[in-house]
């Protein structure tokens, strides 16, 4: 304990806790703050429900300049567990635990301006830390993301009673998006934020069902040789790592790391695809409707919607040859095809795995 520290509880004991939240005693019982206590009184005041702490978050988010987010959110009796991830420019190490302090943030030219008010005051996650039990940077580097769990007390810091509803979302008349019927639940605030900012991917649900979707989106991105060949899945974005995991217990340790704690049968379930990946909340909320997203070219209305059928002679066919088309790599590579080619039908493809071992 420093010399400070020695001082003041020193003092608090003498004097009360009362003497180390003023700054000045002005009379007639008037006092000055000291600014440690504004601050802990203004980060009270900042948030008011469980649902103002998912604004917060999906806002760092934002600003971090993520493209996508994903937010797993449960409850177990009174405890609400929640974890987002995002694919933004990340935290290094060194401040992980001090971006929690009060006036600490990344924004030292700008503040941001939105519908929920002014952002970028350095107080948010000081916020956000001071009204829940524990909040803490699971996962995360410079310019690979960050994932940020959240254990909050529902008797303590409130939360909607509804929180399996998902509002309505309709377009006005001059076709925007706006969030309308419905309850102000955490699903609501997320898909307000998603009507907000459409340029953003984001994802909302259980966190098997945000881990099973971190594993395909990463998937569709990494190359093949990425995912056989990397032996520390730290060097990729938080995101991705998911990808990489060989077995089902590596799948575990790797969520555990993230904040997306999981059964070892869950894992099994999620490798071999039998748990579907999340679609956007924006597709989720109108799912007869394409997804929003940046301008671009005219839609093509005559492209085929329809999802590709295969009979099952020609997958078997299909898988054969697959699997001697792996032999070169295996040959090259010292590994070998753990398992049949596991193929996956999707409305705008095929995705193929290969489950491999390595020679020792």
């Amino acid at each position: 304990m420093s010399d400070s520290d020695r001082l003041l509880n020193f003092v608090s004991s003498v004097s009360g806790e009362d003497f180390l939240k003023v700054e000045e005693n002005l009379g007639d019982g008037f006092v000055r703050l000291r600014i440690s206590e504004a601050e802990r009184r203004q980060a009270k005041h900042d948030i008011r429900s469980f649902e103002d702490i998912v604004v917060e978050l999906l806002r760092n988010s934002r600003d971090a300049r993520a493209q996508r987010i994903f937010v797993a959110s449960s409850r177990d009796g009174d405890t609400r567990s929640f974890t987002i991830v995002d694919d933004g420019v990340g935290i290094p190490e060194s401040l992980q635990d001090r971006v929690f302090e009060p006036r600490v943030t990344s924004k030292l030219e700008t503040m941001v301006m939105d519908k929920w008010g002014v952002h970028g005051r350095g107080m948010a996650l000081y916020s956000v830390r001071t009204n829940v039990v524990s909040a803490r940077i699971t996962c995360s580097a410079e310019h690979k993301g960050t994932a940020l769990t959240i254990t909050s007390d529902t008797e303590l810091l409130s939360e909607r009673s509804d929180q399996s509803t998902w509002p309505a979302v309709e377009r006005d008349d001059e076709g925007t998006l706006k969030v309308t019927r419905g309850p102000h639940n955490i699903i609501r605030r997320v898909l307000e934020f998603a009507v907000e900012h459409p340029q953003i991917r984001v994802y909302l649900g259980t966190p098997a069902e945000v881990l099973s979707t971190l594993h395909s989106c990463a998937r569709e991105e990494l190359d093949t040789s990425e995912m056989l060949f990397c032996d520390d899945s730290s060097v990729l974005p938080v995101w991705q790592r998911a990808a990489v995991s060989s077995d089902a217990a590596e799948l575990v340790q790797v969520a555990d790391e993230i904040g997306l704690s999981i059964s070892e049968r869950t894992a099994h379930r999620i490798l071999a695809d039998e748990l579907c990946s999340l679609e956007t909340v924006l597709v989720q909320a109108r799912p007869d409707e394409d997804e929003p997203g940046p301008s671009g070219p005219e839609p093509d209305i005559y492209r085929d919607r329809r999802g590709l059928r295969i009979h099952h002679t020609d997958m078997d066919a299909f898988k054969h040859e697959l699997e001697q088309a792996f032999d070169t790599i295996a040959e090259r590579y010292y590994v070998h095809l753990k398992g049949e080619p596991k193929i996956t039908v999707r409305k705008e493809g095929l995705q193929v795995r290969f489950d491999i071992e390595k020679e020792e």
